[in-house]
């Protein structure tokens, strides 16, 4: 069985706060610490009254502090709102705190609404046209200084931080591959062309300093309970919230329905959003189990990272314990 990682979104929940958000960000990491996943990722969004971890690396340095050995890091940096030379000197940060524990992913989307764009980066000179000349620049400032150099990334030059491309098209697969570094598709959300993107990106992959061989991380959602009932019950929580996200209403996580086919039959929509959901896992220990086995034969990926909008946080960590548990179980098959 390939190696679990988690991508939390530190959900807001409806009639909760931020702050709570994130003390649960940092219960599950040390829960996911304790259960054998790999790494513990954060994403920003801005402007997403259900989503805390816009100001994406405090919130790894409140987890990565809390934890011990756990991987911590950005699934992703929406490098198109920043300078590269301030995520540089963040991450560097980072990772001169907890040498060895942190990632940084990076993605060209804006991670919210243009409007929103435009108020983080007062005007639209970051633009993801340059995103590949970006990540260039900003993988430069991790490099040892040169003589002469003018500007250095302080902390950061010469810190062995991993960057990982993110993305939901071809576009990442491509760039990832020409630059020799690993990639992280976003297939619990926009699935439609993972399979391309993934086939592109092994087929181009050049080695590169910091890769030898090409590496693919693959998102997949998974919601598990003891029941098939419960399961699904729960997983109408981010049935709701994709749904109030695409209908122009973002709103925090909001509590499962047991009528979420009407709710969508509603506005002309299936519970799958025109696809975006349907490699979802969701089930008991034993649906679980066989969802994740069938992922892992079609898809190949060298890690899973399971992300789960669950809104009570108790049954958020038992869908973590379940799915720790079918990846042991698998391992031990293997």
């Amino acid at each position: 069985m390939v190696p679990l990682s988690v991508l939390d979104l530190s959900p807001i929940l409806e009639g909760s706060d931020a702050a709570q958000s994130l003390k649960n960000s940092l219960d599950l990491a040390r829960h996911a610490e304790r259960l054998g996943y790999r790494r513990f990722w954060l994403a920003e969004h801005h402007n997403m009254p259900g989503v805390a971890s816009a100001a994406t690396a405090v919130v790894i340095g409140h987890v990565a502090a809390g934890t011990s050995t756990i991987r911590v890091g950005a699934g992703g940096v929406m490098l198109p709102n920043h300078a590269p030379l301030v995520i540089a000197e963040q991450f560097g940060t980072l990772a001169s705190l907890f040498p060895g524990r942190i990632d940084l992913g990076l993605g060209r989307a804006p991670g919210t609404d243009q409007i929103t764009a435009r108020a983080l980066r007062r005007t639209l000179a970051g633009d993801v046209d340059h995103f590949p000349q970006d990540v260039i620049e900003l993988l430069a400032y991790f490099k040892p200084v040169e003589p002469g150099q003018m500007i250095r990334a302080v902390p950061g030059a010469g810190l062995e931080v991993p960057v990982w491309i993110l993305g939901s098209s071809l576009f990442g697969a491509q760039l990832s591959a020409a630059l020799g570094l690993p990639y992280a598709f976003a297939s619990h959300f926009a699935p439609a062309q993972m399979e391309e993107a993934v086939a592109l990106y092994r087929h181009r992959f050049e080695p590169s300093e910091y890769l030898a061989e090409p590496y693919v991380m693959l998102g997949l959602n998974v919601v598990a309970a003891e029941t098939d009932a419960e399961a699904k019950r729960l997983f109408t929580s981010l049935q709701q919230a994709f749904l109030n996200l695409r209908t122009g209403r973002p709103s925090p996580l909001p509590p499962p329905v047991d009528d979420i086919e009407a709710r969508f039959a509603a506005v002309g929509m299936d519970t799958t959003m025109q696809g975006a959901l349907k490699t979802a896992v969701v089930g008991d220990p034993a649906g679980v189990r066989r969802g994740l086995e069938a992922f892992v034969a079609t898809h190949r990926p060298d890690e899973i990272m399971i992300t789960a909008q669950i809104y009570d946080h108790a049954a958020r960590v038992r869908s973590f314990e379940i799915a720790a548990q079918a990846r042991d179980e698998l391992a031990a098959a293997a």
